[in-house]
């Protein structure tokens, strides 16, 4: 039986080349798989593909509140030096200024390809299930639909959409056990079933690792077959439940940006 948990992020991510195209959860922190970006970020490879629903950078240098746990968080911006395409639904908030922090990093060739999340949610399951393409209605008359093939269906007008294969996933779960089966624990969910589906290869970064038989079959969310690396979060580590807990009492009197962050 092939060993899927591994005993470190960096070990997990070591042999992701340059020009790799990845999918991750971030809808919030708490569904980001904090571990595995920083890992990806030291191991250095470069021209990767992202492909996420979100992408918000924390405003540390505008709330003096973030500035003692900037160091405590890794979130999707770190990558960004290592990027050569985007694609994914929302860039930044018009609180914090929308996309501007990318504008230095397509000056300097990154591309972005910006969808909706149901689309962005279709073409991942499109990858999994191996449909070819599909048609959909979502950005007709906007930037979306920009070289995009057009077609009418029964006198309505679509646009083509392609599938999502990614070479990895990178994914946040609740507990695993050690043939790789999944269960998830609220928005740590997302879309990441479907991203570890369409993925050649998956790695799950999980709170907890139990032995084959201690998860019921029915709580199971992505069987073990979907999944290829799985590794622990250490215990009041980066990304942890308890960690996280931490962080939000020092945000407390914070309401929007627990919000933001935390959902």
């Amino acid at each position: 039986m092939k060993n899927k948990v591994f005993d470190s992020f960096d070990e997990a991510v070591a042999d992701i080349p340059d020009g790799a195209s990845i999918a991750t959860g971030c809808w919030g922190l708490a569904s980001l798989s904090q571990n595995l970006i920083a890992a990806l970020k030291r191991e250095g490879a470069r021209d990767l593909t992202l492909i996420v629903h979100n992408i918000i950078p924390i405003p540390f240098n505008l709330i003096p509140a973030l500035s003692s746990i900037e160091d405590q968080i890794a979130d999707l911006t770190l990558l960004l030096p290592q990027l050569k395409k985007l694609i994914t639904a929302v860039v930044g908030l018009q609180i914090l200024g929308a996309g501007a922090f990318l504008k230095p990093y397509v000056e300097q060739g990154l591309e972005v390809e910006l969808t909706s999340h149901g689309v962005l949610a279709a073409r991942l399951f499109a990858g999994a299930a191996g449909f070819g393409a599909f048609y959909s209605p979502i950005g007709l008359g906007t930037i979306l639909e920009k070289g995009k093939e057009k077609r009418v269906i029964d006198g309505k007008e679509y646009l083509l959409e392609m599938p999502i294969k990614p070479d990895y996933a990178f994914i946040r779960g609740n507990k695993a056990d050690k043939l790789g089966n999944l269960v998830y624990k609220g928005v740590y969910r997302e879309d990441h079933p479907a991203m570890a589906m369409t993925a050649k290869v998956t790695i799950a970064e999980v709170d907890e690792i139990v032995e084959a038989g201690e998860i019921d079959p029915e709580e199971v969310v992505t069987p073990s077959v979907f999944v290829d690396r799985i590794v622990k979060v250490p215990a009041g580590g980066l990304g942890s439940p308890e960690r996280g807990k931490t962080l939000l009492s020092k945000l407390s009197e914070m309401e929007a940006v627990r919000a933001l962050l935390f959902r």
